[in-house]
């Protein structure tokens, strides 16, 4: 698969605005404690998402669940902690190779383009960007204003001030 196929069936998945990069498909060793480490680096992503309120802002989270989020208690239904590189081709475990995603459609979807590239030799993967990957066609807006970012706007700067950020 080149580059342009890779974006090309991206873009049949909805999930075309990610840029990709391609890494050997060579499997790594995995450290035998993974599970457990990354227990811990999930809530340290979860804890550190205060800076993505705006991506936060079009998940459409109720304020139980944003705030659960921030505090690294719960991870909300359909939102997916996935891995940029994974760790059996040599991605490490920390937050820096990790981001949030819808699980559906987006998750689901980065799973299928990855194991559409079974066999190969090399592989795409998908980057984002940021912490939160939202794709761009849930960007859209509709009726109404920015309550909903406003709203966890103002949350968050709660957050913070209880955390001592401020």
């Amino acid at each position: 698969m080149t580059k342009i196929d890779a974006e090309r069936r991206l873009s049949d998945l909805l999930i075309d605005d990610m840029p990709v990069i391609e890494i050997p498909a060579t499997l790594a060793t995995v450290v035998a404690n993974w599970f457990t480490k990354l227990r811990e680096i999930r809530r340290e992503l979860m804890e550190s998402l205060g800076d993505s309120i705006q991506e936060l802002s079009f998940l459409n989270l109720s304020q139980q669940e944003f705030m659960d989020l921030l505090r690294g208690n719960c991870l909300p239904e359909n939102l997916s902690i996935r891995w940029r590189i994974p760790l059996e081709y040599g991605g490490t475990l920390d937050i820096k190779n990790m981001f949030l995603c819808p699980t559906f459609y987006a998750g689901q979807n980065l799973d299928r383009f990855l194991l559409e590239q079974s066999g190969a030799r090399t592989i795409w993967i998908p980057n984002p960007a940021k912490k939160v990957y939202i794709p761009a066609r849930m960007l859209g807006g509709g009726d109404g204003g920015n309550a909903t970012s406003d709203r966890l706007s103002a949350i968050a700067a709660q957050l913070a001030a209880d955390r001592g950020m401020v």
